[in-house]
């Protein structure tokens, strides 16, 4: 418990100093942008919940190291690893002059520094051909850094709403945490349950108030530490399906997928561009019939943070068979064939306005103006 409760009170009280001192850091840190396609909060928040994160996970490695835990050490690491994916999305946090490609980039740095110094490389996936390729070092490697900087950019891009992609990613990381443990691997498990700790010592200050929000740094590192997390896990258990940590990650992964698609075939636009119409933005404008077109603080926090619940279902629908079969290739080979046929035909009754009633949740509507794109 103490990997859980330290990372989880040293984030809790940061991240509360923060959002108290943002009259301070706040004309740098906030985000001042309420009118593109993806804002959906009505006043400035400070953007850096990464700090708080981050800084749990840092005060668990020094007290790890403090008392003499062998575990101190791959913490230690993974830390270090995650400073450049870390620090390009804290100073885009600041600046709002660094761009994606230069945050992948830096996620890509990490992900190398994670095959050297930590060993966490993907090196079978039991997918005929692509198995060939990873028998390489080289193969190995540049599949790792695809991987980890392609879940940490597929994080980032669900961190649309209060508490949705720091609660997945912590639901996420006790997935991995009791695989760990049913494998022997204490290691593991402890930095997992270390992880939820620091997450969620920042969600208690971002849902249901978002009274901070988790920033690219904070995502990013997030995305960094679970992909390591996940791949340090079946590249030392041999028993663990090479598709587990994929299934895991696949609400978000899948999502990112998609969009792409979307974007890129269907739209013909820049996969890189901000999107209004991702799930969780269809799910908060069509499934939330209340509220619609206010720009009350309190109603659109409201609205705002009763969104994450369905995205939080969705996720735990990937994690339940992962946790079933995680040792079972071909079963989750399937399970992901469902959870990607379930996501299309959920995501194309929505968006063209068949949501089924019973998703639909219609709040108070009294003398709330109505948004006639949304009927």
């Amino acid at each position: 418990m103490l990997y859980l409760l330290i990372p989880f009170a040293l984030a809790a009280v940061i991240t509360l100093y923060v959002v108290h001192s943002s009259t301070v850091h706040g004309h740098l840190s906030a985000d001042h942008d309420l009118s593109g396609p993806q804002k959906f909060h009505a006043r400035p928040v400070p953007r850096i919940g990464g700090v708080g994160i981050f800084a749990g996970l840092a005060g668990m490695v020094a007290l790890a190291f403090a008392l003499g835990h062998p575990q101190a050490r791959m913490g230690g690491l993974l830390l270090l690893c995650g400073i450049p994916a870390f620090a390009a999305g804290l100073i885009e946090d600041f600046t709002k002059r660094v761009s994606p490609g230069k945050r992948l980039l830096a996620t890509a740095v990490s992900a190398a520094l994670g095959c050297w110094v930590l060993g966490a490389m993907i090196t079978r996936t039991d997918i005929p051909g692509l198995d060939l390729i990873v028998a390489t070092t080289v193969g190995a490697v540049l599949a790792t850094v695809f991987t980890v900087a392609g879940v940490a950019n597929s994080v980032n891009i669900i961190d649309g709403f209060n508490g949705l992609s720091s609660m997945c990613v912590s639901l996420m990381l006790l997935t991995f945490a009791y695989v760990a443990y049913q494998v022997g691997d204490t290691e593991i498990a402890l930095w997992s349950l270390a992880g939820v700790g620091a997450i969620l010592g920042f969600f208690v200050w971002n849902y249901p108030a978002g009274l901070i929000f988790l920033g690219d740094g904070g995502a990013y590192f997030m995305g960094f530490y679970l992909a390591e997390i996940g791949i340090l896990l079946i590249h030392r258990h041999q028993e663990v399906s090479p598709l587990f940590a994929l299934m895991v990650c696949i609400y978000p992964v899948f999502e990112t997928l998609f969009s792409i698609y979307r974007r890129r075939f269907l739209r013909n636009t820049n996969p890189g561009d901000p999107d209004g119409i991702h799930l969780h933005s269809l799910i908060y404008r069509r499934l939330m019939r209340w509220a619609l077109g206010a720009r009350d603080a309190r109603l659109m926090t409201r609205r705002n943070s009763m969104t994450a619940p369905y995205l939080w279902t969705l996720c735990i629908s990937s994690l339940a068979p992962a946790l079933l079969f995680w040792d079972s290739t071909p079963m989750i080979a399937a399970c992901m064939v469902l959870f990607g046929v379930f996501y299309v035909a959920l995501y194309w009754r929505i968006v063209r306005f068949r949501t089924p009633k019973w998703l639909v949740f219609r709040g108070d509507q009294r003398k709330l103006p109505v948004d006639p794109q949304n009927h």
